[in-house]
């Protein structure tokens, strides 16, 4: 099996055509045309149109997608038969009811074939992991199975939640600063002023962390992020700085089948460090750890983790 540096698009692309020949009742139509659209999982889940009551985004396509697909990690193109690949999958919200869906295709894509050569393989084994762990994420080691090939059957499981708390009116001249350094492990695509950057501020990484999760709480988990402050905690977060920066450039390219070309994906991977008055946004932070910052998520972009947080 020969398979890109980069797994992301082939996984995502792979999954995708998956899922909809399993779940698709009218294949001859697209999806904004179909009759079925607004109760359809294959258009929840890969298409995610704003709903038609909808409040915020009535301009858009798409709504942000409620899963991220996590590649793994090493660059090996090469496998042999019997050599084992991990990927990592994260559901979010409603998407989490339609699990199985997302374990019967990963095992269908298996006998259709991953990319381009139509490499079959055999789904082994479905884990969960302690999405925000106590002192980190959770990693294989602390993950119990959930679904294996011998008796393909889905145990069951109780989804993990959290909330996010901001505390920037608690804080004071008095409050203690903090070091924060991030380590971007995919290429991020972050946007400010309707331009990808990679003159990364604090307070640009915390506006794209709030759209991002405030979209997902409102479309896909039933929240409401109209009660965040969104001008009081930009403000705070103007008032940490950078550090130290070891950013670079990281140009990728995808081909999409659907629109036939390559589409230019490429964002900034590296360490960047913060200081300031930082613990006020750590549980949106943490919470980026798991579901990526930027645009290109479903891909696996923009993850990033933590690797030091002190405060003084």
């Amino acid at each position: 099996m020969i398979l890109p540096s980069y797994k992301g698009s082939t996984l995502r692309g792979g999954f995708g055509h998956a899922f909809r020949r399993v779940v698709c009742a009218i294949k001859s139509k697209e999806c904004p045309a179909c009759i079925l659209k607004e109760r359809c999982v294959y258009s929840y889940i890969f298409e995610t149109p704003p709903p038609p009551d909808t409040k915020i985004m009535r301009k858009y396509r798409a709504a942000p997608h409620p899963f991220v697909i996590e590649p793994p990690p090493e660059r090996r193109r090469g496998y042999k038969p019997g050599d084992e690949i991990t990927f990592g999958l994260t559901l979010i919200g409603r998407a989490i009811d339609y699990l199985p869906y997302f374990i019967y295709t990963f095992d269908e894509l298996g006998r259709i074939g991953l990319g381009k050569g139509k490499a079959k393989y055999e789904l082994m084994t479905v884990k969960t992991i302690p999405a925000l762990a106590k002192g980190g994420r959770g990693d294989l080691e602390t993950s119990g199975i959930i679904y294996d090939s011998k008796t393909k059957t889905l145990k069951t499981f109780i989804p993990q939640s959290f909330s996010i708390s901001f505390n920037h009116s608690d804080s004071s001249p008095e409050s203690p600063h903090s070091h924060l350094t991030l380590s971007f492990e995919t290429p991020a695509r972050i946007v400010y002023n309707g331009h990808l950057t990679i003159d990364l501020e604090f307070h640009i990484l915390i506006r794209n962390l709030m759209r991002r999760l405030s979209l997902l709480s409102y479309f896909h988990c039933n929240s409401d992020p109209s009660v965040w402050d969104f001008k009081g905690i930009i403000k705070k977060a103007q008032e940490v700085k950078v550090s130290d920066r070891a950013l670079r450039w990281h140009d990728w390219e995808r081909y999409s089948a659907r629109q036939d070309s390559r589409m230019k994906m490429g964002g900034f991977t590296g360490e960047i460090a913060f200081e300031g008055d930082i613990q006020p946004f750590m549980d949106l932070i943490r919470a980026g750890e798991v579901l990526h910052v930027g645009k290109g998520t479903s891909f696996g972009l923009g993850k990033y983790g933590i690797v030091r947080d002190v405060s003084e």
